[in-house]
């Protein structure tokens, strides 16, 4: 309950400002120009990374230390959604564009408390289920606040479907009111600084007089040092084996990016209406993503990780291979909805695995830092393929695309089967 309704929340205005607000703003007349600029409102999701260390190390132990960041991100999200909602999409669009930039810094901040939250909840064997209630959450979230907003600001307009957005996200907050949070005295990475320099802050510290920096959490204290900052991402990227989980990260992302984005102006080519484009690209394949994602999540813990992996890596495979029966004339609605659905499924079900090892690889001490910076490479991942999609259709056609796609998915397989054992990995 808890983490279904942060994730749900967490997804819908990003897929808002992806997907819904460039239509609506089309519809009112706005130049493909002023459209251009709202890609760059993803950077935040990108770069969180880079200040991630921030909310893993400062916090207010009173209102629990990730807990108190996910409230104070969540209300201004809401809040600032709310403001919108009274402004003018053609009158106001630099101060909307304001609004929006706060939306995606707060949502993305939102994400790295949430993500660290969900890694210090849930027991190993704990999961798989519950990255597939992340995974169906973020569908959700998706479907509402893209295509759900669609359907809303086309029948109430843009003031109370703005007000309907802010109100779902105060009441997503509700369960973590009642949530408390276990913060536990973690050691930080005392090697960042010499023994000397903790004793005389951490005396200085112990020995102030305002409530302020007394609630500061422990976690802050390694912070004030520059080279502790770079240490925390240094240190967890030449970890044991990380390297190689983040290239496979970075390729699984990247040809599932660039099989998905040639397939939605394939299916315009073939001569599928809109509507059926909709309904296929919108609800059937949020629902596949869901279910594939739930499956692996009650599967992960009976089979360990790398079974799962290396089993839900080849369905992914297979399915991205499936993405070339249109490209070679096999158009029928029915083999479409094959395609979608299977892709879907398998990738649902490759997102909760790789979601699960990702929180297995995030050290207690830094799991908001850890977590992000894999999300991150996946999110380059995406970008990379997306971009390289175009132009490899416009030099190879759609079947080259798909191909070229299939390779890097069967590169990554097999980099499983060679680089990864997961012994040091809890099988649940």
């Amino acid at each position: 309950m808890l983490l279904g309704s942060l994730y749900l929340s967490q997804f819908m205005p990003f897929w808002f400002l992806y997907q819904a607000l460039p239509v609506f703003m089309r519809q009112k007349g706005l130049s493909l120009e002023a459209i251009s600029v709202l890609p760059l409102l993803s950077l935040p999701i990108t770069l969180k990374f880079l200040w991630s260390p921030l909310i893993d190390r400062y916090g207010f132990t009173r209102w629990g230390h990730y807990r108190f960041w996910i409230i104070c991100f969540q209300l201004l999200i809401a809040c600032i959604t709310a403001v919108s909602a009274w402004l003018d999409v053609e009158r106001n669009f630099n101060a909307l564009l304001v609004c929006m930039t706060i939306i995606c810094l707060s949502s993305a901040s939102q994400d790295i408390a949430t993500d660290a939250l969900a890694v210090g909840l849930l027991e190993p064997h704990e999961r798989g289920l519950g990255n597939a209630v992340q995974s169906a959450g973020g569908s959700l979230g998706a479907a509402i606040g893209g295509g759900g907003m669609l359907v809303l600001l086309n029948y109430w307009g843009w003031t109370a479907s703005l007000q309907i957005l802010a109100v779902m996200m105060f009441v997503a907050l509700i369960p973590l009111f009642w949530h408390q949070e276990q913060v536990k005295n973690k050691q930080v990475a005392l090697d960042s600084v010499t023994n000397e320099q903790y004793t005389n802050l951490t005396d200085r510290v112990s020995t102030s007089s305002t409530s302020a920096t007394k609630s500061i959490t422990n976690r802050s204290t390694t912070f004030l040092f520059p080279i502790s900052y770079l240490k925390t991402f240094i240190n967890f990227c030449t970890s044991p084996g990380i390297g190689n989980w983040l290239l496979l990260l970075l390729l699984y992302s990247a040809s599932s990016s660039m099989a998905a984005t040639m397939f939605r102006p394939l299916l315009v080519d073939i001569g599928l209406s809109l509507a059926d484009i909709g309904w296929l690209m919108g609800i059937v394949n949020t629902v596949a993503a869901i279910l594939g994602g739930i499956t692996a999540g009650f599967l992960i813990a009976p089979w360990g990780r790398k079974r799962s992996l290396t089993i839900f890596s080849l369905l992914w495979a297979m399915s991205i291979a499936a993405y070339l029966l249109p490209a070679f004339g096999v158009t029928s609605l029915s083999a479409l909805y094959l395609v979608v659905i299977g892709t879907e499924f398998a990738g649902g079900m490759i997102g909760t695995t790789t979601f699960t090892i990702m929180m297995d690889k995030a050290r207690p001490e830094s799991p908001g830092t850890d977590y992000t910076i894999q999300t991150s490479v996946g999110v380059f991942g995406s970008i990379a393929g997306a971009a390289l999609s175009g132009v490899l259709a416009q030099a190879t056609g759609y079947r080259g695309v798909f191909a070229i796609s299939l390779a890097i998915a069967i590169i990554s397989v097999l980099m499983i089967s060679k680089f990864f054992n997961f012994k040091s990995q809890p099988k649940g």
